[in-house]
């Protein structure tokens, strides 16, 4: 008699291509936005355009993940994850959403109160509004401090995903992982 292995319950591939997408893009945003004040003033129109447009797409997929997670159960965590993880994982989970929906409205107030038009290429938004520093300076300010929020939780979040591989050999980050299902 052989025992059979224990099948792994996995996110859907809605909630994972959403997951991953959203992660390169945090990556993306957030290395532009880093480098944005060290570049060459003659460059910096054409990076902060880029940061704004990406920083659109990732708000949109922000929003559809939020909704794919209100209306598709997560699986359940293993059996053998501790209390202190399943304590930890849900708040910590919606915090970083919060975050993330909190993050581009305030990039967004930023970026049009400094007089700036979305240049998608094909077409312009321009919201004609004249730049007002006591409006995009704090709006500038909010941003950053909850990016670098942001990129504390995240790391925080891999670093947990990789305890749970490593060092407890339980099927955490398997459950999120691109692949086969199998």
């Amino acid at each position: 008699m052989t025992d059979k292995p224990k099948a792994l319950v996995r996110y859907d591939a809605g909630a994972i291509h959403l997951h991953w997408l959203i992660a390169v893009l945090v990556f993306f945003i957030g290395a532009v936005g880093l480098r944005l004040d060290g570049m060459a003033k003659a460059d910096q129109p054409t990076w902060i355009n880029l940061h704004a447009i990406f920083g659109l797409l990732f708000f949109t997929l922000v929003i559809i993940r939020v909704f794919w997670r209100a209306t598709h159960t997560p699986p359940e965590l293993p059996a053998d994850v501790d209390a202190f993880s399943r304590k930890a994982s849900h708040p910590l989970h919606m915090l970083m959403y919060a975050i993330m929906l909190a993050i581009p409205p305030l990039g967004i107030v930023a970026f049009v109160w400094h007089g700036r038009a979305f240049d998608f290429g094909l077409f312009r938004i321009d919201f004609g509004v004249k730049s007002d520093r006591a409006i995009f300076h704090p709006a500038e300010d909010y941003h950053g401090w909850l990016v670098y929020t942001l990129f504390a939780l995240v790391a925080l979040h891999a670093l947990a995903a990789l305890w749970h591989h490593f060092i407890r050999r339980d099927d955490v980050l398997r459950r999120m992982w691109p692949g086969p299902r199998a």
